[in-house]
């Protein structure tokens, strides 16, 4: 017997691809833009069919040096992230697995770090890096990016671990498994998806950051969302250079994505029944 699809659903799915195209217009405009010249990126009525160049693209890659800012953004990036991980994750084993009295009192806090503008604080962690020479440099990015990071990954991998049942951990306590190979072992391997999907979020999230960026660096550590914005000049808006550029810098992050869009969603599913 051949169920019929309602109207409701068929509305449903129609909203679906609605809102999927009304996300992917803007993107894919942008990478059209890429492929023309700058008179053409500014015409209106805007072309649809025009013939395509590749000049914006090696102009980025090639005058613009693409390549420096590139490897900018990914030290400071996977560094910031995994530091980040490396201080958050045990952290939120801790909260999960042996609470106390003051518990949600420290994840308010924490959570609380992440309310305050970051225009609010900039002008003193300029201050600061200044007389610590951190300004621009990527040990000083790195730095940043994980205070940023670090409330993401401590709540994320807590409710993470909160899906894992507690009577494994009693179980290795019980067969003499210390603490630290207990979680290394046992928990953490549970916890994977959860760890891919933060990993990725974080990484996306240092990836994308522009005012911090913008604030704190010029030259030495400027990432990519700073030579993206360097093509908006006295001059004027090299709308089509820009474009490029920006088509890519989103690349690798919408790979990555792509690639890991099984564990990415089964990460965010996992955490989404306790918290």
């Amino acid at each position: 017997m051949t169920v019929k699809p309602s109207w409701r659903s068929a509305a449903l799915t129609l909203f679906t691809y609605l809102v999927a195209l009304a996300l992917v217009a803007p993107i894919a405009w942008m990478v059209m833009t890429g492929f023309k010249t700058e008179a053409q990126a500014f015409q209106l009525p805007p072309l649809l069919a025009w013939r395509p160049t590749l000049e914006n693209f090696g102009y980025a890659l090639g005058v613009a040096q693409f390549g420096r800012f590139f490897l900018n953004s990914v030290i400071i990036g996977l560094g910031s992230t995994v530091l980040a991980c490396l201080l958050g994750v045990p952290a939120a084993y801790s909260l999960a697995f042996y609470p106390t009295r003051h518990t949600r009192d420290v994840l308010f806090w924490i959570l609380s770090t992440k309310m305050l503008p970051v225009v609010a604080v900039i002008v003193p962690l300029y201050v600061l890096f200044s007389r610590l020479h951190l300004l621009d440099t990527r040990l000083g990015m790195i730095l940043l990016y994980t205070m940023m990071n670090l409330p993401l990954v401590v709540w994320m991998m807590r409710s993470f671990f909160a899906e894992v049942p507690r009577e494994i951990i009693e179980a290795t306590q019980v067969d003499g498994a210390s603490l630290a190979a207990g979680f290394v072992r046992v928990t953490l391997p549970l916890a994977v998806p959860g760890l891919a999907a933060t990993t990725l979020l974080s990484l996306i999230l240092a990836w994308n950051e522009f005012f911090i960026a913008v604030s704190m660096t010029y030259t030495n550590a400027a990432t990519l969302a700073v030579f993206i914005s360097s093509f908006k000049t006295s001059e004027g808006l090299f709308w089509a250079k820009m474009s490029a550029a920006s088509a890519l810098a989103i690349a690798p992050v919408v790979l990555a994505g792509w690639a890991a869009q099984r564990q990415l969603v089964r990460g965010l599913t996992m955490g989404a029944i306790k918290g």
